[in-house]
């Protein structure tokens, strides 16, 4: 399984539940907490043209926030990238 970063605030609603969605996959993951590191999301940013957070990474690739985690799972796509 390809090693996955995730991005977050930590009182941010959508990297809580992209957290829980990886956790229910039994998805090990590490969490890098950026809470109110301007200087750390705008370098993430300018990496990745997405200025919010949570931003999860699977192996090297940048696949978005918790919405595009969801619609990965909804296409079936997520064993996929992650293995």
């Amino acid at each position: 399984m390809k090693k996955v970063k995730i991005y977050t605030w930590t009182f941010c609603p959508f990297c809580v539940e992209a957290k829980n969605i990886l956790k229910k996959k039994n998805i090990a993951f590490e969490e890098i907490v950026i809470d109110g590191d301007q200087k750390a999301l705008s370098n993430l940013t300018e990496a990745t043209d997405c200025s919010t957070v949570p931003q999860i990474f699977v192996g090297e690739k940048f696949i978005g926030g918790c919405d595009d985690l969801k619609a990965l799972i909804e296409k079936k796509s997520f064993e996929e990238i992650f293995n």
